[in-house]
């Protein structure tokens, strides 16, 4: 009793000293070892997904959308990080070409839409329309309002197609937006993803704003709903979507057997002595 008495103390000094690795911090947050346990858990829960998938020649698309800074990349890499890139392939297409841009709009993303036994995941997606395009004058008002007009029909028929398709908008404060974008200029790792389209829309807040409203009202449809993620804590969010998705996407366990290691023999050949260029052993 002594021992465990000694132990409590010894945890509540931790977390009033903020050293606790398995606590929840002062500000709320999750400790990393916390979002470590969680986050292991989910992904053996992706690869029973993947599993499935295969399995049952599922055909799945996700799409995220979300301002510049919201968590998209992180989110989607949370997902993708211990399952096959040949079954949940990322999309994230650059600026159209101009012979793109001569297609009808939807046509430069059929292509990529799941075939059987995959998980597409859109980083962004052909909502760039009703987004960017729309607040940063790349497309006429007229084609934003008639691909938002157009886009729950052609989800229509991605749906009845066999697609499970499942559409999330992270969702971040200005402030905390702010915080995000300003941390990729002073960090050597991250300055790439600070593009030049994000500083020309940096300001147009309340426009992505309407442009977010009109898009939720004309595509938040029964058979291919908006699901909004609060994006504040980075890890909070990926837990959630993760998660989430999981939820919505009804798989079971594979029926395989117990994998073992077959028996191998070593020493039946002497490697030659080669002089091989070993890299060189700085850490």
């Amino acid at each position: 009793m002594a021992k465990k008495t000694s132990d409590d103390k010894r945890v509540q000094a931790e977390v009033a000293a903020g050293t606790n690795a398995d606590a929840t911090p002062a500000d709320g947050k999750l400790s990393a070892k916390a979002y470590a346990r969680e986050m292991k858990k989910l992904h053996v829960e992706l690869v029973k997904l993947q599993q499935w998938v295969v399995h049952k020649g599922l055909k799945v698309c996700i799409v995220f959308e979300g301002r510049d800074g919201a968590g998209k990349g992180g989110t989607i890499k949370a997902i993708t990080e211990r399952v096959s890139p040949r079954v949940f392939r990322v999309i994230a297409l650059p600026a159209p070409t101009e012979r793109e841009k001569t297609q009808m709009y939807s046509q430069r993303y059929l292509p990529h839409l799941p075939a059987a036994g995959e998980v597409v995941i859109f980083d962004r997606s052909w909502y760039n329309r009703a987004g960017v395009e729309r607040v940063m004058g790349f497309c006429s008002e007229e084609a934003a309002t008639g691909f938002l007009k157009m886009t729950p029909a052609f989800e229509r028929l991605m749906v009845d197609s066999g697609i499970i398709l499942l559409k999330y908008w992270l969702e971040v404060s200005p402030e905390e937006q702010t915080r995000r974008l300003m941390a990729r200029i002073d960090d050597g790792r991250k300055i790439w993803k600070l593009s030049p389209m994000d500083l020309k829309s940096y300001d147009r807040w309340d426009d992505y704003t309407r442009a977010r409203d009109e898009m939720f009202a004309a595509t938040d449809t029964a058979w291919a709903p908006w699901f909004v993620a609060r994006s504040e804590d980075k890890q909070r969010v990926r837990l959630n979507v993760v998660s989430d998705l999981l939820k919505h996407i009804h798989y079971k366990d594979v029926p395989t057997e117990k994998v073992t290691l077959p028996k191998r023999k070593i020493g039946r050949y002497t490697a030659i002595d080669y002089p091989f260029r070993y890299v060189p052993e700085k850490f």
